[in-house]
């Protein structure tokens, strides 16, 4: 095949070219030349072929762009703008606590603020309504365990979806019962162990229920630590196929465990402030998270505190209202009587009455009661009922004739079932 053939292909180009400079002449001038005019010819073509590409670039990407229309002549945008992430503050700015605060910091917070900045306290300020609300809103949120973890994974976008799925397997509602899970990615996460709860009875005394206080408490807490050697940890039962032959398999359960460093449990001493809230009511739970007995595979239970109230000597506490007794003389039954007694928090109540008392008669005191929990600023009744105490001298006939001129009474001896009501 002669080098000299002409050709006006882009692949006879190249082979020619290619050639030409293999062959044992291509020192030959005459070679050179022919050289040459290949590479030119291959060039021409490379350039050709490169041009082409990108118009074809150019074309494909003009008609698959939208067009960049903004309304249309009936007023909708088909490509409307994203919306803007709307800047939400905070909550637990809102709060003033940090992100790791526990319940107990989080309500306390909230009481301090919302004395300071309920609306009732601030009647100059216009905005004084919209910050109690914000305020009531952050509470809300963060109190709840379930909400306060949905807030903390996206924002308040996953606390207003109150309806997600928060990946649920949909094999899960068919073999969750029966301690089954099936190996891959979207495998069902095991429920984790929990060590057991520590329930203790906190007794307090009616002032410090109506004017709030911290108690210390010091608790003993097995904590663990680590030790020689491993152990079996984690251990559950899973489903393990094994092909018997061609398209036949097996499944059978198999208990798995992993591989975890040994441990050890030591006593350690724990300070924990126990926060008596104004207006908590007997029974009431406080709450202290993984303070209770712990779990060698997994978390420690909780330590919970039941608020007991201890019995008062003046006072007696039925919801937000309190109950007390008076013993008064005959004769400030009879005349009228103006005294002061002492209520919890150290004030003065001044009891004034200037008609008769008879035994049982009550008289109320409103806001004198306990404060309420959900409004600390709202209080119950005092209700106060009257004792007379009637002389044990004996009086002459005198004296006895002296009263019965003086009281006009006549004689009477109704009788009737009193514990009926008749």
């Amino acid at each position: 095949m002669s080098a000299h053939l002409r050709k006006s292909s882009f692949s006879s180009s190249l082979f020619y070219c290619i050639l030409t400079i293999f062959r044992k002449n291509y020192l030959h001038k005459r070679s050179v030349m022919t050289l040459l005019r290949r590479f030119y010819s291959f060039l021409k073509y490379f350039v050709f072929v490169i041009m082409a590409v990108v118009f074809i670039v150019l074309l494909l990407e003009h008609f698959t762009d939208p067009p960049k229309v903004k309304r249309t002549h009936r007023g909708f945008n088909p490509y409307p703008p994203r919306p803007k992430a709307s800047k939400e503050r905070d909550l637990y700015e809102v709060l003033g606590v940090p992100r790791n605060a526990d319940s107990n910091k989080i309500k306390s917070a909230y009481r301090a603020l919302a004395k300071k900045m309920h609306p009732d306290k601030n009647p100059n300020d216009d905005q004084a309504q919209a910050k109690f609300q914000e305020l009531g809103a952050a509470y809300e949120i963060l109190s709840d365990e379930k909400k306060r973890q949905r807030y903390d994974q996206c924002g308040m976008e996953c606390v207003k979806k109150e309806g997600m799925m928060e990946g649920m397997d949909p094999f899960s509602s068919f073999f969750g019962d029966f301690g089954f899970h099936f190996g891959g990615e979207n495998e069902r996460e095991r429920e984790v162990a929990r060590g057991a709860n520590i329930d203790i009875d906190l007794y307090v005394t009616l002032e410090e229920l109506y004017n709030g206080n911290f108690v210390e408490v010091t608790r003993n807490k097995p904590v663990m630590k680590p030790a020689l050697g491993t152990r079996k940890c984690n251990c559950r039962q899973e489903m393990q196929t094994r092909q018997l032959g061609p398209g036949r398999f097996q499944m059978m359960q198999q208990t798995v465990c992993d591989e975890c460093p040994n441990v050890r449990f030591k006593n350690e001493e724990h300070h924990l402030e126990v926060e008596i809230e104004m207006g908590m009511k007997d029974g009431q739970q406080t709450k202290f998270t993984a303070e209770g007995e712990p779990h060698i595979d997994g978390e420690p239970g909780d330590l919970i505190f039941h608020i007991r109230t201890l019995p008062h000597p003046r006072f007696e506490r039925r919801g937000d209202d309190l109950y007390t007794n008076i013993t008064i003389s005959l004769q400030d039954a009879l005349t009228g009587f103006k005294f002061d007694i002492d209520q919890l928090d150290g004030r003065k109540i001044t009891v004034e009455r200037q008609k008769i008392t008879w035994p049982g008669a009550r008289i109320r005191k409103k806001n004198e009661g306990m404060p309420s929990y959900e409004n600390n600023n709202a209080k119950g009744v005092l209700y106060i009922t009257f004792d007379v105490e009637f002389p044990k001298n004996e009086l002459s006939e005198e004296e006895k004739e002296v009263v019965r001129k003086l009281l006009q009474q006549k004689s009477i001896n109704n009788v009737y079932n009193g514990l009926r009501g008749y």
